[in-house]
């Protein structure tokens, strides 16, 4: 089990394992906690846990009562297909500004 520590103060999720660094860049705007970017490192793939951290985002909007706007692509497709999570609060689905 990894702990994902939310630093408020650099807008991002993040967790470290096994030397390596990952995390979710987030931004919060309008009541809205938008999803910038998700990053895991090559070592760490394949087990999930870009997911988890998206994850993550969602346990912070829903206790902070903020809606999800998705800009990264991997968590929006996260999102999309899994539905019974991102339905435990608002998304946004608008694309986001270029």
């Amino acid at each position: 089990m990894i702990e994902i520590i939310d630093r408020p103060d650099a807008s991002e999720l993040v967790f470290e394992l096994e030397g390596h660094k990952a995390h979710i860049e987030y931004r919060i705007h309008n009541g809205k906690l938008i999803i910038v970017h998700t990053e895991v490192p090559e070592a760490l793939g394949g087990r999930g846990l870009a997911g988890a951290l998206v994850g993550a985002a969602l346990d912070k909007a829903e206790a902070e009562g903020l809606t999800i706007w998705p800009w990264c692509p991997y968590a929006r497709s996260w999102l999309q297909k899994h539905p019974e999570e991102a339905g435990r609060v608002a998304i946004d689905w608008a694309q986001p500004p270029e």
